[in-house]
């Protein structure tokens, strides 16, 4: 960094915010992306070198397999699964292919909307400034737009926060009179104190128009890998998005840690334990920053809106990497009021999540923030 010109450093952060990963190979600390960093354990990755010739050399499994392989490690029957290269795969055969009318509570992931047609989605405004999501207006709004497929992401990203179980439940019953489809993605649901407290997935026979999307790069640490999954009780939901994945769409690699994974049960969850103290501790560190309005998160990241005299997001952003080399994401193209003045941090380890809150406090503490 010290040899870096400003210029050129101007220049990497304008190439590496129109990214979407590779990021390893340019030496910051990555508060932006959103992983598990306890987990896959150096034995697993043992296991995956030992076994690279046969990986590499011949063609993986398909489909069925797969899914088989992915029954075993949540406990559901394969016919009730489909396997991803990623669930942005499975995101973009239902929002681009399946939904003749997607709604979906905003802000959100982008790719529910990113990979639909425009004349196909409707974004629903979450609560403001809290964020929560009104289960009752939702299916109201959904029932009013002859809503199809519905979506909610829980916890919700960029804001961190769960949608209650009980509330998921009133608001599935409320859409299958309405003969909607449900997607409940739950792909940060692991790092919440207690995932089967919030999760539909044990109770799928009741909610046959419930799917559940989970992608398992987040709470498994394998970003690289791209495996996600969906599993629903809805037979006819379930083969409509299987004949959209091609024959061989998850790679030997991916293949091979789906069948080592359930050795790895005890230290995966405890993994995600490590997570959420890491968590609750750089949650209770940013709180101490003055003005900051920081969100209480269910996931492992942290959604903050930034003090009233505070520069916009994205200067804040872009100084923090010009002047610290750690990156975060600002909430500037996130459908939401405001978007401009909000954060999302990803938590790292305990001592880099206090570097980043000490260095967010210098770059805010700086004269000439402005007055927004």
């Amino acid at each position: 960094m010290e040899h870096e010109t400003e210029s050129g450093r101007a220049e990497k952060y304008t190439y590496i915010s129109s990214q979407h990963g590779g990021y390893y190979r340019h030496g910051f600390v990555d508060h932006a992306y959103l992983y598990n960093l306890y987990f896959p354990p150096e034995a697993l990755f043992d296991r995956l070198k030992e076994s690279i010739h046969d990986l590499v050399l011949n063609y993986p499994v398909a489909q069925h397999a797969l899914a088989e392989l992915v029954g075993t490690i949540i406990n559901q029957n394969a016919d009730r699964i489909v396997v991803g290269n990623g669930a942005a795969e499975l995101i973009k055969i239902v929002s681009g292919q399946m939904a003749r009318k997607l709604i979906i509570p905003v802000p959100s992931f982008n790719e529910y909307v990113n990979a639909a047609p425009a004349d196909n989605v409707v974004e629903f405004p979450l609560d403001f400034p809290s964020f929560h999501l009104d289960v009752d207006k939702f299916a109201a709004e959904a029932a009013r737009v002859g809503a199809d497929i519905a979506v909610v992401v829980t916890p919700n990203n960029p804001t961190s926060i769960a949608v209650p179980r009980a509330d998921l439940q009133r608001l599935a019953d409320k859409l299958e009179e309405q003969g909607c489809i449900l997607i409940i993605d739950e792909s940060f649901l692991d790092f919440t104190e207690d995932p089967g407290e919030w999760s539909l997935e044990g109770t799928l026979d009741m909610h046959t128009n419930v799917a559940i999307f989970k992608s398992m790069s987040k709470a498994y640490g394998i970003c690289g890998l791209r495996i996600g999954y969906m599993v629903t009780a809805n037979n006819d939901f379930a083969e409509a998005v299987r004949k959209g994945v091609h024959i061989w769409n998850l790679n030997g690699f991916a293949e091979e840690f789906l069948r080592l994974l359930p050795e790895y049960s005890r230290e995966f969850w405890e993994s995600c334990s490590r997570v959420r103290t890491d968590r609750d501790s750089m949650y209770r560190m940013l709180r101490t920053i003055p003005g900051m309005n920081v969100h209480k998160p269910d996931a492992n990241f942290i959604f903050c809106r930034l003090p009233d005299d505070a520069a916009d997001g994205p200067d804040i952003a872009r100084k923090l990497f010009m002047d610290h080399n750690i990156l975060i994401k600002d909430c500037a193209g996130k459908t939401q009021p405001d978007a401009h003045r909000y954060l999302r941090i990803a938590c790292r380890t305990e001592v880099e999540n206090h570097e980043l809150t000490a260095a967010l406090s210098r770059v805010l503490s700086q004269p000439g923030r402005g007055t927004k």
